[in-house]
Protein backbone atom coordinates (compact mmCIF):
# COMPACT_ATOMS: atom_id res chain seq x y z
CA UNK A 1 0.00 0.00 0.00
CA UNK A 2 2.81 2.40 0.86
CA UNK A 3 4.53 1.75 -2.46
CA UNK A 4 1.33 2.60 -4.38
CA UNK A 5 0.98 5.81 -2.41
CA UNK A 6 4.57 6.82 -3.16
CA UNK A 7 4.11 6.12 -6.86
CA UNK A 8 0.95 8.27 -6.89
CA UNK A 9 2.71 11.13 -5.07
CA UNK A 10 5.69 10.91 -7.42
CA UNK A 11 3.37 10.94 -10.44
CA UNK A 12 1.58 14.06 -9.15
CA UNK A 13 4.91 15.81 -8.50
CA UNK A 14 6.18 15.01 -12.00
CA UNK A 15 2.90 16.11 -13.59
CA UNK A 16 2.84 19.35 -11.57
CA UNK A 17 6.48 20.05 -12.37
CA UNK A 18 5.80 19.55 -16.08
CA UNK A 19 2.81 21.92 -15.91
CA UNK A 20 4.84 24.67 -14.23
CA UNK A 21 7.76 24.16 -16.62
CA UNK A 22 5.44 24.65 -19.60
CA UNK A 23 3.77 27.68 -17.98
CA UNK A 24 7.09 29.47 -17.43
CA UNK A 25 8.38 28.46 -20.91
CA UNK A 26 5.43 29.09 -23.23
CA UNK A 27 5.83 27.45 -26.65
CA UNK A 28 4.57 30.33 -28.83
CA UNK A 29 7.38 32.44 -30.23
CA UNK A 30 6.69 35.86 -31.74
CA UNK A 31 8.67 36.78 -34.85
CA UNK A 32 8.15 39.45 -37.47
CA UNK A 33 5.59 42.17 -36.80
CA UNK A 34 4.33 44.21 -39.73
CA UNK A 35 1.52 46.64 -40.34
CA UNK A 36 -0.04 48.75 -43.04
CA UNK A 37 0.59 52.50 -43.07
CA UNK A 38 -2.60 53.18 -41.13
CA UNK A 39 -2.08 50.18 -38.75
CA UNK A 40 -5.54 48.81 -39.60
CA UNK A 41 -3.99 45.66 -41.06
CA UNK A 42 -1.37 43.83 -38.99
CA UNK A 43 0.62 40.60 -39.38
CA UNK A 44 2.27 38.97 -36.36
CA UNK A 45 4.69 36.18 -37.21
CA UNK A 46 4.31 33.28 -34.79
CA UNK A 47 5.92 29.88 -34.41
CA UNK A 48 6.05 26.87 -32.16
CA UNK A 49 9.20 26.04 -30.21
CA UNK A 50 7.42 23.28 -28.26
CA UNK A 51 7.03 19.57 -28.95
CA UNK A 52 3.27 19.51 -29.65
CA UNK A 53 1.08 21.63 -31.93
CA UNK A 54 -0.45 24.95 -30.83
CA UNK A 55 -4.10 25.78 -31.42
CA UNK A 56 -5.09 29.45 -31.53
CA UNK A 57 -8.32 29.92 -29.59
CA UNK A 58 -8.98 33.64 -29.98
CA UNK A 59 -7.45 36.85 -31.28
CA UNK A 60 -8.49 40.31 -30.10
CA UNK A 61 -7.05 43.79 -30.54
CA UNK A 62 -6.41 46.91 -28.47
CA UNK A 63 -8.66 46.69 -25.38
CA UNK A 64 -9.84 43.15 -26.16
CA UNK A 65 -11.97 44.37 -29.07
CA UNK A 66 -13.01 41.86 -31.71
CA UNK A 67 -11.29 42.64 -35.03
CA UNK A 68 -13.25 42.77 -38.28
CA UNK A 69 -11.43 39.67 -39.53
CA UNK A 70 -8.63 37.41 -38.35
CA UNK A 71 -6.81 34.95 -40.57
CA UNK A 72 -3.72 32.77 -40.34
CA UNK A 73 -1.13 32.95 -43.11
CA UNK A 74 0.67 29.64 -43.63
CA UNK A 75 3.50 30.10 -46.11
CA UNK A 76 6.99 28.85 -46.77
CA UNK A 77 9.85 30.90 -45.37
CA UNK A 78 11.09 31.88 -48.84
CA UNK A 79 7.71 33.48 -49.69
CA UNK A 80 7.18 35.41 -46.46
CA UNK A 81 4.00 37.27 -45.48
CA UNK A 82 1.84 39.88 -47.14
CA UNK A 83 0.37 42.90 -45.39
CA UNK A 84 -2.91 43.71 -47.07
CA UNK A 85 -6.25 45.22 -46.22
CA UNK A 86 -8.07 42.51 -48.18
CA UNK A 87 -7.07 38.85 -48.07
CA UNK A 88 -9.22 38.10 -51.13
CA UNK A 89 -7.58 40.48 -53.65
CA UNK A 90 -5.55 39.16 -56.58
CA UNK A 91 -2.15 39.69 -54.96
CA UNK A 92 -3.19 38.19 -51.60
CA UNK A 93 -4.58 35.04 -53.26
CA UNK A 94 -0.96 33.97 -53.87
CA UNK A 95 -0.55 33.72 -50.08
CA UNK A 96 -2.16 30.96 -48.07
CA UNK A 97 -4.77 32.54 -45.79
CA UNK A 98 -6.66 30.13 -43.53
CA UNK A 99 -9.36 30.43 -40.90
CA UNK A 100 -7.81 30.49 -37.44
CA UNK A 101 -10.10 27.61 -36.39
CA UNK A 102 -8.93 25.39 -39.25
CA UNK A 103 -5.19 25.39 -38.56
CA UNK A 104 -2.73 24.43 -35.87
CA UNK A 105 0.82 25.73 -35.59
CA UNK A 106 3.15 22.78 -36.10
CA UNK A 107 6.22 22.07 -33.99
CA UNK A 108 9.65 23.15 -35.17
CA UNK A 109 8.39 26.43 -36.65
CA UNK A 110 10.33 28.88 -34.50
CA UNK A 111 10.62 32.23 -36.33
CA UNK A 112 14.19 32.73 -35.11
CA UNK A 113 15.22 29.33 -36.53
CA UNK A 114 13.51 30.15 -39.85
CA UNK A 115 15.34 33.48 -40.10
CA UNK A 116 18.62 31.77 -39.30
CA UNK A 117 18.01 29.30 -42.15
CA UNK A 118 17.36 32.24 -44.48
CA UNK A 119 20.57 33.94 -43.35
CA UNK A 120 22.76 30.88 -43.98
CA UNK A 121 20.99 29.91 -47.21
CA UNK A 122 19.50 26.59 -46.07
CA UNK A 123 15.84 27.68 -46.12
CA UNK A 124 13.49 25.80 -48.42
CA UNK A 125 9.84 25.70 -49.43
CA UNK A 126 9.37 22.94 -46.82
CA UNK A 127 10.03 25.39 -43.96
CA UNK A 128 6.61 26.69 -42.92
CA UNK A 129 6.00 30.04 -41.28
CA UNK A 130 2.81 31.30 -39.65
CA UNK A 131 1.44 34.81 -39.43
CA UNK A 132 -1.65 35.99 -37.57
CA UNK A 133 -3.28 38.57 -39.86
CA UNK A 134 -5.68 41.02 -38.25
CA UNK A 135 -7.98 43.37 -40.16
CA UNK A 136 -9.71 46.11 -38.18
CA UNK A 137 -11.60 49.35 -38.80
CA UNK A 138 -9.43 51.29 -36.33
CA UNK A 139 -5.69 51.53 -35.73
CA UNK A 140 -4.36 48.39 -34.05
CA UNK A 141 -1.98 49.07 -31.17
CA UNK A 142 -2.06 45.63 -29.51
CA UNK A 143 -2.83 42.10 -30.64
CA UNK A 144 -3.91 39.62 -27.96
CA UNK A 145 -3.48 35.95 -28.88
CA UNK A 146 -5.09 33.29 -26.71
CA UNK A 147 -3.91 29.76 -27.51
CA UNK A 148 -3.87 26.22 -26.19
CA UNK A 149 -0.91 23.87 -25.83
CA UNK A 150 -1.29 20.39 -24.32
CA UNK A 151 -4.65 21.52 -22.94
CA UNK A 152 -3.10 24.49 -21.13
CA UNK A 153 -4.32 27.99 -22.06
CA UNK A 154 -1.90 30.86 -22.64
CA UNK A 155 -2.25 34.56 -23.46
CA UNK A 156 0.28 36.54 -25.47
CA UNK A 157 0.03 40.29 -26.07
CA UNK A 158 2.00 41.88 -28.90
CA UNK A 159 2.43 45.66 -29.00
CA UNK A 160 2.41 47.24 -32.45
CA UNK A 161 4.63 50.32 -32.72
Amino acid sequence: MKRGLWISVLFIIILGGGYFFIKINPPLEIGTIGSSGDNKSVVVGVGNKGFYEIKIIDVSVNNNDEPLKTRLQVNDVTQGFIITGDDTNEEAIKYNFMNIDDAAIKTGTSPSASLEKLDVGTASKDDEIYGVSVFHNEEVSKVHIRYSYLGISFNETVTIN
